[in-house]
């Protein structure tokens, strides 16, 4: 069985490869039509889209599913077509002194890569197949989409759709469990993008590394908040809240845990249960609030606040309707704060990806940024206050894929900003001129004149004195 995928996802391949070559050059509005009619196709059938991704969850919001899959997509498809023309542009190169005045010319040609891969995970499966998929289509490729298993209705409906909007020669979801997702992490694709964790962000890497497949790994990570010394407690309590609770916390980029100045603890404890309150007064029963994916997952979530427990901390289950989470069968966990944690609970191990909120103290800021800079990179990073001196102590002492400063998660929503992480949070970015440039091959093409350079310069056997003069020169 395996093996039959594996040649019908290589056969695959090969076909969209095969048309690539014969369409070349492609023209440009060859490119913008596949934008539009993935954009017509997100227009079309949103709503279709947001009841399955509801369906797979269990539960969540089409509101939030039209926002963060649905409309933001359509925009980011909108912003791939007004820069398009100027991405696409040969960008001129100096040649070295004398070579201009003797006629020689250098440029670099964003040409097409051939056919991409993108391997796209549950948390938000239309936007992280469709997002990369604007800018692949952007740069002139063909692609190849395997979405995730965890949200089967949506993956084939996603099938479904792009079967009739699209030949299969120019895009093709292909579905299926672990193993079809591994037989398609070992393709020779021309470049395979990645959205999930880092554990299996390795597996992949080491998959395409096979065939030398180039990669744009969107991963995870431990994303800290940074509340600095004079933060709005009220508005950061609230943002924090939105960020942690949006998709009930199973977002790559969703604050991971809270460094809290020792003074403000209480109050910042309090302006995060605050924000709850107001934003979700129930949770049980709350189209606005998103279900755990899996029971699994719902399993890992409830045994690292259980780890926590035992190891001592105080967990504060922030439950504004007092509703009884214990005999619903809904997968929906209250926002679960956890004090006084250590290095040796699984919380503050492993990336927790839904809605449980470890809080860390220090008393000088260098203390936050010393444990930061002791972990893995993380993908996002947040800090929250006026003082200009220690927002940029923060952000020059540290590294993480992307920052929002006074919010959270937001940067990822800005269009014109490369977005990707770092070491372990992974390589390589979308979004922004970076996106179309990560999906292009950037060709350097160089014109000698027809003067013969190599004498001239003293490159052509027999060496000799114009050789020696040139050697002197170049190491002025």
């Amino acid at each position: 069985m395996a093996d039959n995928r594996k040649a019908e996802l290589t056969a695959l391949l090969e076909k969209q490869r095969a048309a690539f070559t014969a369409a070349r050059p492609e023209p440009l509005d060859v490119r913008r039509d596949r934008i539009e009619r993935a954009m017509a196709l997100l227009k079309e059938h949103g709503e279709e889209l947001c009841r399955a991704m509801s369906a797979d969850f269990g539960n969540r919001s089409p509101h939030q599913s039209m926002i963060t899959d649905i409309a933001g997509t359509v925009g980011f498809g909108r912003y791939c077509l007004k820069h398009l023309g100027q991405w696409s542009k040969s960008e001129k190169r100096k040649v070295q002194f004398p070579l201009g005045l003797l006629g020689a010319k250098a440029e670099l040609r964003y040409e097409p890569k051939g056919v991409i891969g993108i391997l796209a995970p549950w948390n938000f499966p239309v936007n992280l197949s469709f997002g990369p998929l604007m800018q692949v289509f952007a740069a002139g490729n063909r692609a190849m989409i395997k979405p995730s298993e965890f949200t089967e209705r949506t993956s084939e409906l996603m099938a479904e759709l792009v079967a009739k909007r699209f030949d299969e020669a120019e895009c093709a979801v292909v579905n299926g469990g672990p193993e079809v997702a591994h037989a398609f992490s070992e393709l020779p694709f021309d470049h395979l993008v990645f959205t999930g964790s880092t554990a299996t962000g390795r597996k992949v890497m080491e998959a395409a590394a096979k065939n030398l497949v180039p990669v744009t790994l969107e991963l995870g990570g431990k994303s800290p908040v940074f509340l600095g010394k004079n933060a709005d407690l009220k508005k950061a309590g609230e943002r924090i809240a939105l960020g942690k609770m949006m998709n009930a916390g199973q977002i790559c980029l969703a604050p991971d845990y809270l460094y809290v100045p020792e003074e403000d603890e209480e109050g910042a404890v309090a302006a995060v249960q605050l924000g709850v309150h107001e934003m979700y007064p129930k949770l049980l029963d709350n189209e606005d609030y998103a279900s755990v994916v899996s029971d699994r997952h719902f399993d890992r979530l409830k045994g690292l606040v259980s780890d926590a427990r035992e190891k001592g901390a105080e967990v504060i289950e922030v439950n504004p309707g007092e509703e009884d989470f214990g005999s619903s069968n809904a997968r929906k966990m209250p926002l679960t704060i956890l004090r006084n944690v250590t290095d040796d609970m699984a919380a503050m191990q492993e990336e927790i990806f839904g809605p449980v909120l470890p809080v860390k103290t220090y008393k000088a800021i260098d203390e936050a940024i010393e444990y930061v800079n002791a972990h893995d990179r993380p993908l996002g990073l947040y800090y929250f206050g006026e003082d200009s001196g220690e927002r940029e102590k923060v952000l020059t002492k540290t590294i993480s894929g992307g920052v929002t400063v006074n919010d959270v998660v937001f940067h990822v929503s800005m269009e014109d900003l490369p977005f990707g992480g770092v070491g372990p949070s992974g390589m390589g970015s979308y979004h922004g001129i970076e996106g179309f440039r990560e999906f292009s091959h950037a060709r350097s093409v160089y014109t000698q004149p027809k003067i013969d350079i190599a004498k001239l310069g003293g490159f052509k056997p027999p060496y000799g004195a114009a050789t020696a003069k040139a050697i002197k020169g170049m190491m002025k």
